[in-house]
């Protein structure tokens, strides 16, 4: 009687619901506090998500009839990532090296020809060599200091991020099951075996996302090889390889990726360098519209407005982080929605 007392009261109500909306103000506050260390936990959840289905096939391979721990499942595919990525950067800077070395070499013809075009045309009332053009940047001035400091501070803190998620996702890996386990028992008994498959789908879905990421990759930098060789331009292959790489970073990474294939193509002439600006311009636009959408619909299981969508949204929100956590944080709420939809019919 006295609970329904208290429970019909409107004072205790009122009470209730303030406290309620009190700790709800707290807690979202304290998370935008850690909002940094909750997004590299996020990210490092999600690689661990990833990558568990392979970890589970490397554990359970027995050459020698004998089971692989799991913490050596994860550090082969460790090195293997490492592995590819040192062997991607001594493909790519050597090359590029020598493309710089060339490329500095003709700059000067290269701005006495774009200058003289300017001149014809009247743009320009006369020529400036290499050396004004320097000394007329304002590189030296502190908002050029600062940008630079700001840049390097960003590019440490980028690689200590990436350290830190690289060895969080290696305990989360290692602990991924228990961690399941435990999540699972947070639901009451009738529940659990919904959560648990709910889990697996989620499992799955982020799973095909990075297959996903990797067969993207895969058909960009196959058809930058191409597309480069048929225009004659230098290193085709190794800069089609860094297209491949560059296809994993949304937004930027084709852009970035771009660059140097514009450089090699402008040492050999200013035309080329423009057709492969045109190739690099369609072949992102192709990728955006079409090639991501189906890729990902197919992979992941979502349509193809809810992976443009969810792109928009997370490039705003988080900008190239946002693009990058987009689908699979799509896939994982088309999980939850699917499971609400399905308790409450």
């Amino acid at each position: 009687m006295r609970n329904d007392s208290a429970a019909s009261d409107p004072r205790a109500l009122i009470r209730y619901a303030l406290g309620g909306l009190a700790l709800t103000v707290v807690g979202l506050w304290i998370a935008f506090l850690v909002s940094d260390a909750l997004l590299v936990i996020y990210i490092s959840l999600l690689a661990a998500i990833g990558l568990s289905p392979l970890v589970t096939s490397l554990e359970q391979y027995r050459p020698r009839r004998q089971r692989l721990p799991r913490w050596a499942a994860i550090l082969i595919i460790y090195s293997a990532i490492v592995g590819t990525v040192v062997g991607i950067g001594l493909l790519i800077v050597p090359p590029l090296i020598d493309q710089t070395r060339e490329l500095g070499a003709e700059l000067p013809n290269l701005l006495h020809r774009a200058q003289q075009w300017l001149l014809q045309r009247g743009w320009i009332t006369r020529e400036l060599t290499v050396q004004e053009a320097v000394q007329q940047t304002p590189v030296g001035s502190s908002d050029a200091v600062g940008t630079v400091v700001t840049a390097v501070w960003k590019l440490v803190g980028g690689i200590f991020g990436v350290v830190t998620i690289l060895i969080l996702t290696f305990y989360l890996l290692v602990d991924l099951d228990a961690l399941l386990r435990f999540f699972i028992r947070l639901f009451p008994r009738p529940s659990r075996d919904r959560a648990h498959d709910a889990t697996h789908r989620v499992t799955a879905k982020v799973s095909a996302w990075l297959g996903g990421q990797l067969l993207l990759g895969a058909i960009i930098g196959s058809s930058a090889a191409v597309g480069l060789w048929l225009m004659g331009v230098p290193y085709f292959y190794v800069l089609a390889l860094l297209a491949a790489v560059g296809e994993l970073i949304p937004v930027v990474g084709p852009i970035l990726s771009a660059i140097p294939a514009g450089l090699v193509a402008l040492t050999v002439s200013p035309a080329l360098a423009l057709g492969v600006l045109i190739f690099f311009i369609v072949q992102q636009q192709v990728e955006n519209h079409l090639l991501v959408p189906k890729i990902m619909s197919r992979q992941v299981g979502i349509s193809p407005v809810v992976v443009i969508s969810a792109l928009l949204i997370g490039g705003s929100l988080l900008g190239i982080v946002g693009a990058i956590l987009a689908i699979p944080t799509a896939a994982i709420l088309q999980v939850l929605f699917e499971e609400l939809v399905t308790s409450d019919a």
